[in-house]
């Protein structure tokens, strides 16, 4: 099954915006959807679909801002660029502040906006692999046996094998085959990746659960 390609959603309430959203976003051949309305955009966007969210700030009923705190409160990642008038700079830099990646000014020049769009939906797309790895290892992480977990614990806490092994009281060996199988299981190239993949799935968490 294709993944979906990624959608600019715009939520503004002027209809003239929109459609040059339409005619800016359609000229380079994204998709795009528009929504007069914040409460428009909550009861017909679908989370799972990738892209990014372009939001005013000023519209009637549910502000930008409003729309933007009551998608963190959802737990929707969807990354944000804030569009702001003149004096609305202080604004901007308070949604900035709570998760929005950009703001731009209108009147915004049409490439620059390109630009901000498609680095956006690029961390869109870094989120959702992250998302799928953790997911990934969680899976990983409950084929190891509660030993292999704790060796992989302080093996991403940089200890050596000989340290591991005096604290543990069993032999060197004993710890090289322990942390050859955690790099198996957990499908690591590197040491390096295992410290990442640690830190992805919130091994010490894991651990104190």
């Amino acid at each position: 099954m294709a993944e979906p390609k990624p959608t600019v959603f715009v939520v503004d309430d002027d209809s003239a915006v929109r459609k040059s959203f339409h005619w800016l976003v359609e000229s380079i051949g994204l998709e795009i959807e528009s929504f007069s309305s914040g409460q428009e955009f909550l009861e017909k966007h679908d989370a799972s679909r990738p892209g990014c969210l372009v939001l005013d700030v000023r519209m009637p009923g549910m502000s930008g801002i409003e729309l933007q705190e009551t998608l963190a409160a959802k737990g929707i990642q969807i990354p944000i660029i804030i569009v702001t008038g003149y004096g609305d700079v202080p604004t901007a830099v308070r949604a900035m502040k709570k998760g929005a990646v950009d703001f731009i000014e209108k009147p915004f020049n049409d490439q620059e906006m390109l630009d901000r769009i498609q680095v956006a939906i690029e961390r869109d797309a870094k989120i959702r692999r992250e998302q799928t790895l953790r997911e990934q290892l969680a899976e990983r992480l409950t084929a190891l046996t509660p030993r292999e977990k704790l060796v992989m614990s302080l093996v991403v806490d940089g200890l050596s094998n000989k340290e591991i092994a005096r604290d543990l009281g069993i032999s060197p060996r004993t710890i090289e085959v322990h942390r050859a199988k955690v790099m198996e299981k957990m499908q690591a190239g590197s040491l390096a990746e295992l410290v990442r993949f640690a830190g992805l799935c919130d091994l010490n968490h894991q651990e104190a659960s």
